[in-house]
């Protein structure tokens, strides 16, 4: 196992892609489960803090350390097996879900999950119960996931197999492979109704593996993972449309939708069914234009949609999607259809290079990054939207719009150039996720709480609830080594 303490050979350890920095005294880089037991209980036994790492490309700050010691899944990298006929795919932590999604690609299956960012570790994604474009028909990480092996604070392995460990109303009793004992009793709060990974995933009767996913890396540390696997789809029809008018994109957004899920209610296969849903607004478009000069000068608005489709059905689901682009007036002749895969690898691109440019803007800055990750329900989300998008217009501030407004899960980027529009950012921010907290929606939809979102997300459950939570870390994690800063503000834990 090797060590790392010199300042030059940790640097990459000590800030995520939200430009969050901190410090530790080492990085360690464990190779098995075996090891990352040693260190945790010589950890565990000098109290010493423990942040879990993964490739850096969080935006929240949770895997930047603030003291102690950083334990990299840098080396925890084998894709252990695959299994084409059972549908599913055994994997270390440290697998970059890229590579992942190569190997499964040749073998024709599907892992639905598919964060923007697909540089992140496999890990990360279930530290975060990540999700993304393809979240809007599949759901989250949360909904593949069937096996974890788990080391706990003081170094005991637990391996959960979904099904296995099941709660009793609200209490849940899971045992170690050593024959340890824990019981953990569940608080009660209401989860939002919308897209959603902020804090534990908690509810009467449920199964001690979901507790785990979305943990952000504070009830233990995953060093194995076994998720379901689809069949690839026969082929995806991929499209961006633009729009002249902003309602117009909303109101296909809104139809789509609707139509996707009838469809899914009724199991009925000859109607729409939209894998993805995305929005960009015209600043987003403007922002990305110099890069992209194909992009209508008049676009007001663009959308995103992707459909599965076979080779017998491709043209009766297009003409259907054509249908609908023309009754919002979207642009028919102006959309990049793609409909081969080099044509659909050019629209991700395009998508995934929206959140790089960002990233580089803030970077130049030097400045944290000041973008949302509110959802809500999907009649509320109108209401969120048009009130983000008129108090950030109204403060004089750069900012842009765009995200999975099919979930009704919008990313509202401010893009600060000096300290003072920084601070002044802020206050947008807080206002936004005060406004998505009243209308029953989450601060967090996708990216965790880490910790950069403690304030808000005290906001959006109160001291009691969070509190509460404490409590069942502790159960797990009595001397609160791990994850130290995540989820929980300083001063409830």
């Amino acid at each position: 196992m090797i060590i790392k303490t010199r300042i030059d050979e940790i640097q990459n350890f000590l800030s995520d892609a939200s430009n969050y920095k901190g410090f530790c005294e080492a990085v360690y880089f464990p190779e098995n489960t075996s090891e990352v037991s040693q260190i945790l209980k010589e950890a565990n036994a000098k109290k010493i803090p423990v942040t879990i790492a993964g490739n850096g490309t969080g935006l929240t700050g949770a895997r930047v350390p603030e003291g102690g010691i950083v334990i990299s899944t840098d080396k925890l990298k084998k894709i252990i097996h695959i299994d084409s006929e059972k549908m599913y795919a055994v994997s270390e932590p440290g697998v970059l879900l890229s590579d992942l999604l190569s190997a499964l690609k040749e073998k024709n299956l599907l892992y639905p999950p598919d964060p923007t960012e697909n540089n992140c570790y496999l890990g990360g994604t279930v530290a975060t119960n990540a999700s993304g474009e393809k979240t809007f028909k599949y759901g989250p990480t949360r909904n593949y996931i069937l096996e974890l092996e788990i080391v706990l604070a003081d170094g005991e392995i637990l391996n959960l197999k979904r099904g296995e460990y099941l709660a009793d109303k609200y209490e849940l009793q899971i045992k170690t492979n050593s024959g340890k004992e824990i019981n953990i009793h569940l608080p009660s709060y209401k989860m939002p109704a919308a897209k959603n990974s902020a804090g534990y995933f908690v509810k009467p009767g449920m199964d001690a593996i979901d507790l785990f996913i979305g943990s952000e890396g504070t009830l233990g540390v995953i060093t194995k993972i076994k998720v379901r696997l689809l069949p690839n789809p026969e082929k995806v029809i991929s499209c961006v449309v633009f729009f002249e008018s902003e309602e117009n994109a909303l109101d296909f957004i809104q139809k789509g939708r609707e139509i996707s899920y009838t469809s899914r209610a009724y199991n009925n296969i000859q109607a729409i069914d939209a894998l993805s849903l995305e929005y960009f607004d015209e600043k987003t478009l403007d922002f990305m234009r110099e890069d992209y000069k194909q992009i209508p000068d008049n676009a007001k608005a663009g959308v995103w949609f992707e459909q599965e489709v076979g080779k017998v059905n491709e043209g009766f689901f297009l003409d259907q999607w054509l249908t609908l682009i023309r009754e919002f007036n979207g642009d028919e002749e102006s959309a990049w259809f793609a409909f081969t895969e080099a044509d659909k690898e050019k629209l991700q691109i395009f998508r995934h290079a929206i959140s790089e440019k960002i990233i580089e803007s803030i970077a130049r800055y030097n400045l944290r990054k000041l973008g949302t990750d509110v959802a809500v329900p999907d009649i509320k989300f109108r209401e969120l939207y048009n009130f983000s998008k008129k108090a950030t217009e109204e403060s004089g501030l750069v900012y842009l719009i765009y995200g999975h407004f099919g979930n009704s899960h919008m990313h509202l980027n401010i893009l600060p150039r000096s300290e003072e529009e920084y601070s002044k950012g802020k206050i947008i921010y807080n206002s936004i996720c005060q406004k998505a907290i009243q209308l029953g929606g989450t601060i967090s939809a996708e990216h965790g709480i880490g910790k950069l979102k403690t304030d808000y997300f005290l906001e959006m459950y109160g001291e009691d609830i969070i509190k509460k939570m404490a409590e069942l870390k502790k159960a797990l994690d009595p001397n609160l080594i791990l994850g130290s800063g995540n989820i929980f503000k300083a001063g409830i834990i």
